[in-house]
């Protein structure tokens, strides 16, 4: 069997980074070694080697984490970067991308979504490892924009999960009345998104109650990001 990649999370707020731990446990050829709430920490864990690669927060409470990347670029440090992260600004993502960060994932996601990037991004560094070669351009183009295959589950559509997951880190307490509303899909559609965040955990059902007479509604609440 092929080794672990061993992942360092580097996440200054304690939920969140349990959270990736979390998930890139869930991964099958991942392992995380380690959480780093600090880009000082950070560094000091990549000093020591044995990382294959790292979740980096571009916000951290004292420093950037592209300012991160380039110190371990200038130490000689090719370990290979996804930016986990809410930084939405296009030159942010501009900048991660000139200095090699590998994968740009938007918080708050769902599971699946980081699932898809880094099994996207094993397949890759297997393909190297291996010395595959390309065959033409079609190749090249996949290898430096490669399309993931989403894993949603049957019956989901991964891009109205996201927005549902961005909803959800938007405020606490949805109903699938509200998040049909504003997506405008049917409440039956909308509960069928909600309940599976919440069976994997991410998604919290609470009881709202109004004050006026009849059942309480159920509501959601995101619970695996900040």
């Amino acid at each position: 069997m092929p080794e672990l990649l061993r992942v360092l999370v580097v996440e200054d707020d304690p939920v969140a980074a349990e959270a990736h731990r979390t998930y890139v446990d869930r991964l099958p050829g991942f392992t995380c070694v380690g959480i780093a709430g600090t880009a000082a920490r950070a560094l000091q864990v990549l000093s020591h080697g044995q990382i294959d690669l790292v979740l980096l927060d571009m916000n951290l409470p004292d420093g950037h984490g592209l300012d991160v990347v380039r110190r371990m670029r200038a130490a000689g440090n090719q370990t290979d970067v996804v930016a986990v992260t809410s930084a939405r600004e296009v030159s942010a993502v501009q900048a991660a991308a000139r200095i090699g960060v590998v994968q740009y994932v938007l918080k708050p996601f769902a599971f699946e979504t980081l699932r898809d990037r880094l099994s996207a991004y094993a397949r890759q560094r297997r393909a190297a490892e291996s010395g595959q070669v390309v065959a033409d351009q079609d190749e090249v183009d996949r290898l430096l924009h490669p399309a993931t295959v989403s894993s949603v589950p049957k019956g989901l559509a991964g891009s109205v999960l996201d927005r549902v997951v961005q909803l959800l880190g938007n405020r606490e307490g949805w109903t699938a009345e509200e998040v049909a509303t504003s997506l405008g899909t049917s409440r039956i559609t909308a509960r069928r998104y909600l309940e599976h965040l919440a069976d994997q955990g991410q998604a919290l059902r609470t009881q709202r109650y109004d004050g006026r007479s009849g059942r309480p509604k159920v509501e959601y609440s995101w619970v695996s990001e900040s």
